[in-house]
């Protein structure tokens, strides 16, 4: 039982040179109907592995970036090391635990203090001198120097008192200016 095919050469209707042309025009209209499915297919694909080669592109700045932020923090955090080690004061210049006057400040909500000797509590007081914290203990470092490691790390100082400005106009027309105000009181 043979197709149409057979039926009609059998027929005389066709013959076999019609038959391999009517073949050929079948086979380029299915290969012409499943080849727009294949270059649909073939486009949804690259597409899909453009968009994950971006997803990729954009995860792999993400990391170097944060990377590049991490390095940039150590550089600053490195910084702020070198300017304390190099230009902090010797502790045995400002450190005195007989002191009956320490240095009270703030360290993480909580009061500190330091006992120093009083010159150097009076150059605290001043602004000449500030307290920064390096690993855990209080240094003394100009205050040129605290300017330079505010610019880098704001946190690493705890202490950097302002100088008062030189009020001396102000005076004249002060009404207490006789009475003297002692600078030695403790709260």
């Amino acid at each position: 039982m043979g197709g149409l095919k057979d039926q009609l050469l059998k027929a005389g209707l066709v013959n076999e040179k019609q038959v391999k042309k009517a073949q050929q025009e079948k086979r380029k209209e299915n290969q012409q109907k499943t080849a727009p499915q294949k270059t649909a297919e073939a486009q949804e694909e690259q597409a899909r592995r453009q968009q994950a080669q971006a997803e990729k592109a954009e995860r792999d700045r993400q990391l170097n970036l944060q990377r590049k932020e991490e390095a940039d923090r150590k550089a600053l955090i490195a910084q702020v090391r070198q300017l304390i080690e190099t230009h902090r004061l010797p502790k045995a210049e400002w450190e005195n635990p007989h002191s009956e006057t320490p240095y009270n400040f703030q360290d993480s909500g909580m009061v500190k203090r330091l006992f120093v000797a009083e010159a150097v509590r009076g150059k605290i007081i001043k602004g000449i001198v500030a307290i920064v914290k390096l690993d855990r203990q209080y240094e003394l470092i100009p205050a040129e120097i605290a300017d330079k490691i505010r610019q880098r790390d704001a946190t690493a100082i705890l202490v950097q008192n302002t100088p008062a400005p030189n009020t001396a106009s102000s005076t004249v027309d002060d009404p207490y200016a006789a009475y003297q105000i002692p600078d030695d009181l403790m709260w």
